[in-house]
């Protein structure tokens, strides 16, 4: 049943709307499948999940002895890694059971986040629902945000029937702090189907009184068979096309995803669902600002979904978006999870919160980056039960109301970095949170094999950071000035020179105005190229045989300084000393050592005896010699100095400036795509 009739049959009787299906991959299940459903386990409750009173306390290694460290590693709760080898796929929504078969749904995808309806709705009781072949036992289970489990129901069949409905209601309570309801299934004889299992919500509590619609907007660079690959997804999903206005690709390379062998047939397919658009390369802010322009401006839409080109899409996380919203007890900002392209079961984040003493981002409670759902899955991982509130979401996949668009404009015109981050807190502060919904996610290139310090993208995360904090925090600045001078700091002790430069040159620009902010929109990328390209560590070669042998290799710290304030207290001691020491790149013959990419944090390059390296590039594909030049670095420090203190004296006056500019606004982006 598609995504329309099943809503006019949900409006027919008045009662019960599916919110979220239950779907299995039938593409790359082979990377991806922990996420969808897992061979069941018996749980594994870790002492600190009984007693959160353990976590407060230090561990003291010295008085521990073996026994005591054995049985804290036995009882860590963790498990070793995930099965899936007691089902297999039989379709999108069908998965079929072996003989003794025991499956889990416990797992990131097709796990309902209970708590999050339980906050951001009015919904009292979820229905569970399954058409099951076979002698089985489906049990539904329930969690709370300590990550607790408890039996909800279970409910037997027998193979003497065709086919089963199986029926379960599951009340809305003891989930305030967190919460997951989930259904495992066992095969008691013989092979089980289990087929379209859907989660569904009493339709009263509705807060969408019409069949609301999105647009999606898709931004593009030179990644035209990327920007296919999402399209032809979309393309393909059914129910989300019966709730799709239109697709706006804004093309704003030289390699035109129109040029593509398959975009006809996939431009026909969609037919009056594609709205194809070529500008200049104004940036994602551009890019995206121009789909939530054209959005806004249509009128049909309810939402519009930001939608990185390049990333894997799962389309029912699209779904699950638009149908919490439907519910939700006020506008909100749906976010999705962000997956590793390079390995399908990590989690880079959920959503993310913002230090505002340092403008910059951090996981909430602590929970970190990178989990990976393979080796800790959603049932052995307690504190991912929890119910998270954060800041922002990346605009991988971010769903705005259009109602929030005309309220508080759209991104700032910065062409990358710091976009998604502010305008999440703008939101915020106009009464519109972000929800990253578990179940929604996009997989998309993970930033391991990236370092801005060592691109052109340093100068807009600089500046854009700068801005963001002008336009959040108004009447007190966070502590930038700190900030500024560790962050030269440690680009200095690395030697990249280069990326100090895009600092300072951000400093300026941000000086200069919100309108030099949007004039040199188009322009900006060519002149920070340009000012970068004129420093040694921005040129690279391809090969280490075009540079002389390295004297010798240099070993990693074993005492890195662990938290921010060791880290700045161990940057005044090396500061210091890069002040006193004379170093004079002219006169190096030679590389003191070769580091590779992944080496090359500020610490290494510190040491007295290393005044030059061949660094590898983040892309693997060159080399470059760094080399310590202790005069520029003086001099770069006390630039940054000033700027700060200049931007810091005028924090009021520049905010206010930027304030009434009305750099989001419809009309100024108006001006920028020339349409008056």
């Amino acid at each position: 049943m598609n995504q329309k009739a099943s809503m006019k049959n949900a409006g027919a009787n008045n009662t019960w709307e599916t919110v979220m299906r239950v779907v299995y991959p039938v593409k790359d299940a082979e990377q991806t499948l922990p996420l969808y459903a897992l061979d069941w386990t018996r749980p594994h409750v870790a002492e600190t999940t009984l007693d959160s009173r353990i976590d407060m306390r230090r561990l003291e290694f010295g008085s521990m002895n073996q026994s005591t460290l054995q049985r804290l590693l036995r009882n860590a709760g963790s498990s070793a890694g995930v099965s899936c080898d007691s089902f297999e796929i039989a379709g999108r929504t069908s998965i079929t059971l072996k003989n003794r078969g025991h499956m889990s749904g416990c797992a990131f995808f097709n796990a309902f986040p209970a708590a999050y309806w339980r906050r951001w709705t009015s919904v009292k009781t979820v229905r569970f629902e399954a058409t099951v072949q076979g002698n089985s036992k489906i049990s539904v289970f329930r969690s709370t945000g300590r990550g607790l489990i408890y039996p909800v129901s279970t409910k037997t069949t027998t193979a003497s029937e065709s086919e089963t409905r199986v029926c379960i209601d599951v009340p809305m309570t003891g989930l305030m702090d967190g919460g997951y309801f989930w259904f495992d299934a066992e095969s008691l004889d013989g092979s089980v189907t289990i087929a379209d299992a859907t989660w569904s919500v009493p339709r009263e509590a509705r807060t969408a009184k019409h069949e609301t619609t999105l647009s999606i907007a898709i931004t593009t660079f030179n990644r035209a068979s990327y920007c296919m690959d999402q399209l032809r997804t979309i393309a393909g999903a059914s129910a989300l096309r019966e709730r799709l206005d239109t697709v706006y690709c804004t093309d704003q390379g030289s390699d035109l995803v129109k040029d593509q062998k398959d975009f006809d047939e996939v431009a026909d397919n969609l037919g009056e669902q594609l709205t194809y658009i070529q500008q200049a390369n104004l940036g994602g802010s551009g890019g995206f600002s121009r789909g939530m322009y054209e959005t806004a401006k249509a009128g049909d839409s309810d939402f519009v979904l930001l939608l990185d080109d390049d990333a894997i899409s799962e389309p029912e996380s699209i779904l699950r978006a638009i149908q919490f919203s439907d519910y939700t007890v006020r506008p909100v900002l749906v976010g999705g999870g962000m997956f590793h392209l390079d390995n399908r079961t990590m989690l880079y984040t959920q959503g993310e919160r913002i230090n505002a003493q340092r403008m910059w981002m951090y996981p909430s409670k602590s929970m970190g980056y990178n989990h990976d759902f393979s080796v800790e899955p959603l049932r052995d991982s307690p504190d991912r039960h929890q119910r998270i509130d954060e800041d922002f979401n990346g605009w991988w996949m971010c769903l705005i109301p259009i109602a929030v668009v005309k309220k508080i404009g759209l991104s700032m015109p910065v062409f990358i970095k710091f976009d998604d981050i502010e305008y999440g807190l703008r939101a915020k502060k106009a009464g519109f949170p972000t929800v990253c919904l578990p179940g929604v996610a996009v997989w998309h290139q993970a930033w391991h094999d990236k370092d801005p310090a060592r691109s052109w993208e340093e100068y807009f995360t600089e500046r854009n950071r700068w801005l963001a904090a002008l336009l959040t925090y108004p009447d007190r600045p966070p502590r930038m000035l700190v900030e500024t001078l560790y962050g030269d700091a440690s680009l200095g002790l690395r030697f990249v020179y280069s990326a100090m430069a895009l600092h300072h040159m951000a400093l300026r620009d941000i000086l200069r105005g919100p309108q030099y902010l949007v004039d040199c929109l188009p322009t900006k990328l060519g002149e920070v190229r340009e000012l970068r390209a004129k420093y040694p560590d921005a040129q690279s070669k391809e090969s280490f045989e075009e540079f002389p042998e390295p004297a010798g290799e240099v070993e990693p710290p074993k005492n890195h300084p662990s938290t921010m304030k060791s880290r700045y207290k161990a940057a005044v001691g090396l500061i210091a000393k890069s002040f006193i020491k004379k170093a004079n790149p002219d006169k190096a013959t030679r590389p003191d050592a070769a580091i590779p990419a992944r080496d090359t944090a500020w610490t290494w390059l510190a040491f007295d005896h290393v005044n030059s390296a061949l660094v590898t590039t983040p892309d693997g594909n060159g080399v470059a010699w760094l080399k310590r030049d202790n005069k520029r670095f003086r001099k770069s420090m006390m630039e940054g100095y000033r700027l700060t203190r200049k931007i810091l004296k005028n924090w009021k006056r520049l905010s206010a400036q930027y304030q009434s500019y009305g750099i989001t606004s419809m009309e100024t982006w108006a001006r920028i795509f020339g349409d008056e």
